[in-house]
């Protein structure tokens, strides 16, 4: 299996790499329930889920994202065999009592029944790990897998109490300096969160917060692009806040963006120039490494906001699916009088080497 899965991650960065962009991604107005579905035709896609849990008196984070790719083979191949589409996905849960991040991945060709993104609304499928939507106005999606592995399982229903939050330009997002550098884009934060959580077989009744983003792309990532930094935070009082920058192998900043909105009001776009990440303290891995910084101030259009890590050992290695090592995990929030006002999560790639899309 381990073999299987190195030479499948092997095989897509290849077809990464020779697959030309067919076309840019164009402003367009979203439409749902389509637009919660898949996008075969663009060659990147994920959903991406990451939550703050209680289980009684513990505090605990869960992440569960599924990859579509769209390989350089030919979509009219005839043949059932011909991986045309990749599905990968990640899941990892951060336990802060007992100190550790518990990560397992999949990966596998569409079809068969055994992997699969529908087109129409949400539904990834990926052996025995599911997300769905369901619902009209008020989405519910459905989170359910095990880990062997790992030793832990989720069975999670994150419930929205909000509208879905367009980012960018209705749902355009730059991502760089080049028209073609963008990505179709929107977010669920404010979700929330019931279910179980077990972790050596031994279940937990859990509630939370969540927050979903669906992002898809054919050339999201910029020649001199690295990486990036982000943030997805739902704050205590309702309102939702998202930073992000990529930045250049010399740590300069190639491009940023984000957004803020309070409960109730419409979306504030953030201009690239309003965008502002200072590194603070950093931790080494030692598995990759990599010198992640795990605090951080962030300077955004609303003020001054300082990140920080809840867990230092939050780094994700995921060459057996993906092939990247990036670090994701949970985080605080605090305003500009040290206070902490909301949760969420960071993710920060292309440390230990450039990230490839």
């Amino acid at each position: 299996m381990r073999r299987r899965a190195l030479l499948m991650a092997a095989a897509l960065q290849t077809s990464l790499c020779r697959v030309a962009v067919s076309s840019e991604v164009r402003q367009r107005p979203l439409q749902f329930p389509a637009d919660f579905g898949s996008h075969p035709n663009t060659r990147t896609e994920w959903w991406y889920a990451t939550g703050a849990l209680e289980a009684a008196d513990r505090k605990l984070g869960f992440q569960l994202t599924f990859f579509r790719s769209r390989t350089d083979v030919p979509q009219d191949h005839p043949s059932r065999f011909a991986a045309r589409q990749l599905v990968f996905a990640h899941a990892a849960v951060t336990d802060l009592a007992g100190r550790r991040l518990r990560h397992d991945q999949r990966v596998a060709r569409a079809g068969f029944r055994i992997a699969e993104a529908h087109e129409g609304d949400t539904r990834v499928d990926l052996r025995d790990w599911h997300l769905w939507r369901e619902g009209q106005a008020d989405s519910r999606y459905h989170a359910r897998l095990r880990s062997d592995s790992a030793s832990f399982d989720l069975d999670l229903m994150l419930a929205a109490t909000q509208p879905v939050l367009l980012q960018g330009e209705a749902g355009y997002s730059r991502k760089g300096p080049e028209p073609a550098q963008a990505s179709h884009y929107y977010s669920e934060p404010q979700l929330q969160v019931s279910g179980s959580l077990a972790m050596d077989g031994k279940p937990l009744a859990v509630r939370g917060t969540a927050w979903l983003d669906h992002e898809w792309s054919d050339e999201l990532l910029a020649a001199d692009a690295v990486g990036w930094d982000w943030i997805g935070m739902n704050l205590f009082d309702g309102s939702a806040l998202t930073a992000f920058r990529l930045r250049r192998r010399d740590g300069s900043v190639l491009w940023a963006g984000g957004s803020h909105r309070s409960a109730g009001q419409a979306v504030h776009d953030f201009a690239a120039d309003a965008v502002h990440f200072t590194p603070g303290r950093t931790w080494r891995s030692a598995t990759s490494q990599a010198t992640y910084p795990v605090e951080w101030v962030i300077d955004v259009p609303p003020g001054r906001y300082r990140v920080r890590a809840l867990l230092d050992a939050q780094e994700l290695d995921s060459r057996n699916s993906t092939g990247a090592i990036y670090w994701e995990g949970l985080s605080e929030l605090l305003d500009a009088q040290g206070r902490v006002v909301g949760r969420g999560y960071l993710e920060m790639t292309g440390y230990p080497a450039p990230l490839r899309l």
